[in-house]
């Protein structure tokens, strides 16, 4: 597994063997960044904050930061998870730029000191953790007006939006399916109608 494009591209990340996390799929990854950086949502990666919730090993989180993350919050709870995190952290010399943090992400209680431009979470499929985590990182001011929290779940998985949020988009990848979700507006406008 490594970083696909920007600063640190190639660079190789550690994913030990027998780490009970799923690491996105690099074609995956490819297709979530081409999204973000389409200008379709706006500028919502380059020099803003991104938080990566159930981190694993940090590669959706440690892609923005080489895209142009302004800085990346990194969140797991796995004692070997979090030893990946912060040798992956290490080994792109990014301890600046990238916070590790030990906690129950679906239960995330840190609050933000900006709301993020883009919210990662991967939590194990079928667990549904994402949806406490959701309202946890709305609570805590992650989430403003312009975030787009994208979440990997099984393809499988009923899933039941928020109140509170929207589809911006939704896409499978084999037995993965990507979830964009934004703030609902009052108006019922999506971000699709701001600037690109």
């Amino acid at each position: 597994m490594r970083i696909i494009a920007g600063k640190h591209r190639g660079t190789n990340l550690l994913s030990p063997e027998g780490l009970d996390t799923r690491p996105t799929p690099q074609r995956v990854r490819e297709a979530v960044f081409s999204m973000l950086e389409s200008g379709r949502f706006g500028t919502i990666l380059r020099d803003r904050v991104v938080l990566d919730l159930f981190a694993g090993t940090g590669a959706m989180g440690l892609e923005a930061l080489s895209r142009g993350a302004e800085r990346v919050v990194l969140v797991d709870n796995h004692p070997t998870a979090l030893d990946a995190l912060r040798a992956n952290v290490e080994k792109l010399r990014a301890g600046a730029r990238a916070q590790v943090r030990s906690g129950d992400a679906s239960r995330w209680h840190e609050r933000a000191q900006v709301a993020c431009g883009v919210i990662f979470m991967d939590p194990p499929y079928g667990s549904e953790a994402w949806v406490p985590a959701l309202a946890a990182a709305a609570k805590t001011g992650w989430i403003g007006d312009d975030t787009v929290v994208v979440i990997e779940t099984d393809r499988r998985e009923r899933t039941e939006i928020p109140d509170g949020f929207e589809v911006l988009d939704e896409r499978s990848y084999g037995r993965a399916r990507i979830l964009m979700l934004g703030k609902a507006s009052a108006d019922g406008d999506t971000h699709e109608d701001g600037p690109a």
